[in-house]
């Protein structure tokens, strides 16, 4: 299944059904007066976040969405049925927007919550209403209300507890493969991960949600690259866990180029929870990550981690990093590595 996460929709709400004009006829009955019903109701448009989603794929196939007409009222004052709703099944951090105005309906983000989108217009009144003592053969019945209608935005950001950030061939996807069950695309060539990928890792018996968010680079804030499409997604994290690859010579530049443009793109980013840690262990002396943890030590302004996801080193001490900033997020007050700490520190 591809992943989906924006999608062009019109919707529109059922129209009412139209009143009736009848008159009772019956033997013996002389007078027997007007009988006729109210049209029913239009279909309404609803929204619903259901579980096994995660792509808005089933979009691409189907744009238009109607809900039913209500049916028109008939004689012996029987009114009309109302029209079947539509129900646009969402998977959990869809935002659905106005397409004209902009105006944000809906942010569905807990299994099982359901919103009105647009109600169904009402059905039109029979002649039986519109009787009275001066008008006892009303020969008039009501249209029904046309349904509302509009084109929306569908917007997915993936709900994580943590999101793995940083440069193309920064290390993240073979991190989430070693990690969890996810199998995200590797290979040795920049922008090899062209989509978020979610996976669940577990450390010391508890589990949270990880995503990998495609590679960011300098201007990305700005639509160059792919960041500008998928820094949406960090939106909804907990925690940022920024990997810097340690092969590359200035690894203070590359935090500072990610961060920067984090603090562009606003939004919150600037203000999660960040735990820094240096990649790409394995391939580097140990010279060279004594001089390179000072170095991005003193970027990011405190203790960044060594980690290894080929060689698995420094992979547990990460995840219970990430675990203990995810419990102090929930709390109002992180714990992550203060600069105090620091390695580079004498």
């Amino acid at each position: 299944m591809k992943f989906l996460d924006q999608a062009k929709i019109y919707v529109k709400a059922g129209d009412g059904g139209a009143g009736c004009v009848s008159f009772r006829r019956e033997k013996y009955i002389e007078y027997g007066g007007p009988n006729g019903g109210d049209g029913g109701r239009g279909g309404d448009v609803w929204a619903e976040c259901v579980a096994g989603l995660n792509t808005l794929i089933d979009y691409r196939y189907q744009q238009h969405f109607k809900a039913k007409k209500g049916m028109h009222g008939m004689g012996r004052d029987r009114n009309g049925a109302k029209g079947d709703d539509v129900v646009l099944r969402v998977p959990a951090g869809t935002q659905i927007i106005h397409a004209e105005t902009d105006e944000a309906l809906a942010d569905m983000t807990e299994i099982g919550e359901r919103v009105l989108l647009f109600k169904g217009g009402n059905g039109g009144f029979g002649n039986a209403h519109f009787k009275s003592s001066t008008n006892q053969a009303p020969r008039n019945a009501n249209p029904g209300l046309e349904g509302e209608e509009a084109w929306l935005w569908l917007k997915l950001k993936l709900i994580a507890d943590a999101g793995l950030i940083g440069q193309p061939n920064a290390g993240k996807s073979t991190f989430l493969a070693a990690t969890s069950a996810a199998k995200p695309k590797i290979a040795d060539y920049p922008f090899t991960t062209l989509h978020p990928n979610l996976g669940v890792a577990g450390v010391d018996e508890r589990e949270f949600v990880l995503a990998d968010i495609p590679g960011l680079i300098e201007g990305a804030s700005e639509g160059i690259g792919l960041g500008d499409r998928f820094l949406s997604h960090v939106e909804r994290c907990k925690v940022l866990l920024h990997l810097v690859d340690g092969t590359q010579e200035d690894v203070a530049e590359a935090y500072t180029v990610i961060r920067g443009e984090l603090d562009a793109y606003g939004h919150g980013l600037e203000d999660k929870p960040e735990l820094v840690a240096l990649s790409k262990a394995d391939a580097i002396t140990e010279e060279e990550r004594a001089e390179k943890l000072a170095a991005l030590g003193k970027a990011c302004g405190q203790r960044p981690m060594l980690v290894s996801a080929a060689s698995r080193e420094g992979v547990p001490q990460v995840l219970r990093a990430v675990m203990r900033m995810i419990d102090g997020d929930q709390a109002g007050e992180p714990d992550y590595p203060t600069q105090e700490d620091a390695p580079w520190r004498p």
